[in-house]
């Protein structure tokens, strides 16, 4: 990684977790800036054999040499001493996972800066990205906000949108924010450090919160319409999951485009797996049974037979 000279390098904290953190952590190391001190979230149990692994953030801290800590918690004096004791200039926040502390988000001298996904004031709260698709929102962005202990509250020092068109994923969006948010910090940070930034309070219309995702958000409900129905695809993979039941077994819908056709919410009415909902059809293009590698619906319906008149629900 290229570390770009800074006429004035600022002593930051930067405090993240997972890989949507990870470009906002580069962009602040490539600016120059001094980043004294990395929090995450403590390494946890992950995939097949539940390992435990450093986060995502974590991991890059490491491989450039920068100090990490991993509190459970910051709610103690130990840990509250700890970090006013780093003399922070500034902490920077992206998606790590704890409650700061008034003491914590007061510390730095310029204060504390939260890059968060979605144009605030809608959508506050833990999952941004995947509500804004199921909201059939046509665009969303990134605001940098400060800090304050009102859950995203604060008065906001940048914001710039990206657009959601009806083939935008959770995965799509969740790429372009981060490297939207990573571009935008490092500027961010310099004008306040020249007292340059403007801070705009949040308007108090149009606040709405973006409650985290529960695993049971994932079935889906075949009288809701077809846009309905893509929308939570494109929002819930690859978690929870977006899923339905045939004959008795749980099949993953990984993918589906909107076609016309029309029937009993649930029944198969077209080849290869048309299927209708409350208003239109969804074509099931990319499937998953319980156990087994994803499938396009031409493979499926080689070896799993599901007819004309099937009913999913």
């Amino acid at each position: 990684m290229t570390r770009l000279s800074h006429p004035s390098p600022l002593r930051l904290v930067f405090m993240g977790t997972p890989d949507f953190a990870v470009p906002a952590l580069k962009a602040l190391v490539e600016a120059g800036h001094d980043i004294v001190c990395v929090y995450s979230q403590p390494p946890r149990p992950s995939g097949r054999g539940h390992h435990v692994h450093p986060s995502p953030v974590h991991v890059l801290a490491n491989s450039l040499g920068l100090d990490v800590r991993t509190p459970e918690s910051l709610k103690g004096q130990e840990q509250q001493d700890a970090f006013r004791s780093l003399r922070a200039d500034a902490a920077v926040v992206v998606a790590y996972g704890l409650i700061l502390p008034k003491a914590v988000i007061d510390a730095p001298r310029l204060g504390t800066l939260n890059i968060h996904a979605s144009l605030l004031p809608r959508w506050r709260g833990a999952a941004p990205i995947q509500r804004a698709i199921l909201a059939g929102d046509r665009e969303t962005g990134v605001t940098i906000m400060r800090v304050e202990p009102k859950l995203d509250a604060g008065p906001m020092l940048a914001r710039e949108t990206l657009p959601i068109t009806g083939a935008t994923t959770a995965s799509d969006l969740h790429d372009g924010l981060a490297l939207l948010g990573a571009r935008m910090i490092a500027p961010v940070v310099e004008q306040l450090e020249k007292g340059a930034a403007v801070e705009t309070p949040q308007p108090e219309d149009g606040v709405t919160y973006a409650a985290k995702l529960e695993k049971d958000e994932g079935r889906i409900e075949w009288t809701q319409t077809a846009e309905q129905i893509h929308r939570k695809i494109r929002a819930l993979n690859p978690w929870p999951g977006v899923w339905c039941v045939l004959g008795g077994e749980r099949i993953k819908i990984l993918d589906a485009r909107i076609v016309s056709a029309s029937g009993s919410p649930g029944t198969v009415v077209g080849s290869p797996l048309v299927v209708a909902c409350g208003q239109g059809a969804l074509a099931l293009t990319k499937l998953q049974r319980a156990g087994k590698a994803p499938l396009s619906a031409e493979q499926m319906v080689r070896g799993f037979e599901i007819p004309a008149g099937s009913q999913f629900s």
